[in-house]
């Protein structure tokens, strides 16, 4: 089951130049970790979280598209269900949910599961050592 975005991916026909290096990005994310719209486009040195957000958005099925996320650790709307399941498989570090919410749907620890780009799989933004795209 493809996940937002629908079929989407690296070497489909007609996709945007920039759609292309956003699923590129989000396809170097390892496993249990996380990047934010805006350190994927932090990371390009281009656009910015919402135009990474409307590539995920139409594009992001073919790739890990669990593993962009909201800056607030929030799960995607929607696909809050989906994206938990690829989170627990991978071991990706969650928060409880406040008891006060609605949902009860755990958010990301966005501490522990953000991933900076580095193959030592350093935390922080992407950016902090320079940004070097991939």
């Amino acid at each position: 089951m493809a996940g937002p975005g629908g079929a989407g991916g690296p070497g489909y026909p007609d996709l945007p130049e920039y759609a292309e290096r956003v699923l590129a990005v989000a396809e170097l994310i390892p496993a249990g970790r996380v990047m934010t719209y805006g350190d994927v486009a932090e990371w390009l040195e281009e656009g910015g979280p919402r135009q990474v957000g409307r590539v995920m958005a139409l594009y992001g099925g073919a790739v890990p598209w669990w593993r962009v996320v909201r800056a607030d650790g929030r799960l995607l709307p929607g696909s809050e269900l989906r994206a938990l399941g690829h989170y627990r498989d991978e071991g990706t570090p969650l928060r409880t949910a406040p008891h006060a919410a609605e949902d009860h749907i755990p958010r990301l620890d966005m501490r522990r599961a953000r991933w900076d780009g580095r193959q030592d799989g350093g935390t922080g933004s992407p950016a902090a050592d320079g940004g070097a795209a991939p």
